[in-house]
């Protein structure tokens, strides 16, 4: 059985594939949150095969009890994009200096491989064009930033030899959250659901001309298990792009989200946006992860199907206050 630990085990993405992965039965799971344990969701308690540790990763001495008896390590912890353009600083210490002292942490344990998931933001914004793994990164958030910077810590330690590295640099994940716990409505695919639930109504902030790559969080799950599971000469430079099929622009997703709230929620809401300036000019988006597809990932999650699972979580949390 693989002993996986996976940081930032009960934020947006965490929680989801820290549940994925629970409901595989070779794998033993041990997760670090900073969540105290009254906040601990049901379905971490509830199985012999998953440890739950409230962990600083700060904590020099916590990083090496974390890393103790683990074959592999996913990293999700670090600073999120609204903490990180209010304290770049702190962004810095906690995503790029924290998963350095992790991953040192990690091969002073003997983990055998490290994964870590970064962001397609490290490639600029906004996000335009074909985009693979050979463009020049270009970040100017510190969220970005900061994230570029624990890339190459990873990337560093694989080349040397002092670990199997593997860096996924994410897009827009779309999904429902693990638990209502987990704040991440300001994410533009989950504040939608929630403004159709709640208000009946699409606002847009933006023209919503802008094209976005949106992946379902049930790929991703997906994608990270494929990465586990991989043998280490299928690694190559360990770098890899996980998107979705396909771009589609904000106010597409709009009226994606529309229609699925006519069939769970019963309504139809209107979608309300500024006018487009007749001088915006806008690229597509081509978000590349054949990479990844060459050592036989292929996608099998629907974006419909993800909103669903949003609504209905918006619905049920609307329906308990």
């Amino acid at each position: 059985m693989t002993r996986v630990l996976i940081t930032g085990a009960h934020g947006y993405i965490g929680g989801r594939l820290s549940a994925f992965l629970g409901a595989a039965e070779d794998y033993r799971l041990r997760l670090a949150t900073r969540r105290p344990p009254s906040a601990w969701p049901a379905w971490s308690r509830n199985s012999a095969r998953v440890e739950v540790a409230v962990a600083d990763l700060a904590d020099a001495a916590a990083l090496e009890d974390l890393c103790r008896g683990i074959d592999a390590v996913i990293h999700l912890a670090g600073t999120n994009e609204r903490v990180s353009a209010a304290d770049p600083g702190r962004a810095l210490i906690d995503t790029a200096l924290g998963t350095m002292e992790l991953l040192r942490a990690a091969e002073r344990q003997g983990v055998g491989r490290f994964v870590y998931l970064s962001t397609a933001h490290v490639y600029g914004a906004p996000l335009a064009g074909r985009i693979d793994e050979t463009t020049l990164p270009r970040p100017i958030h510190p969220y970005a930033i900061t994230h570029r910077a624990a890339e190459d810590f990873v990337l560093a330690a694989g080349a040397l030899g002092a670990i199997e590295a593997v860096v996924l640099r994410l897009s827009n994940g779309l999904g429902a959250p693990a638990d209502s716990l987990i704040d991440r409505w300001t994410l533009v695919g989950n504040d939608l659901c929630r403004q159709a639930a709640e208000d009946g109504v699409l606002v847009l902030t933006s023209s919503g001309e802008q094209e976005r790559d949106f992946v379902p969080l049930s790929d991703v799950c997906r994608g990270v298990l494929h990465v586990l599971r991989l043998p280490a000469a299928a690694l190559g430079d360990g770098l890899f792009n996980l998107g979705g099929e396909r771009s589609l622009t904000v106010r597409e997703l709009a009226g994606m989200i529309a229609v699925r709230s006519e069939i769970v929620l019963g309504i139809r809401p209107d979608v309300v946006s500024p006018a487009a300036s007749s001088n915006a000019a806008t690229r597509s988006l081509d978000y590349r992860f054949d990479k990844l597809r060459l050592t036989g990932y292929a996608p099998q999650g629907s974006l419909e199907d993800e909103i669903d699972r949003t609504l209905a979580l918006c619905l049920n949390v609307k329906e308990r206050v």
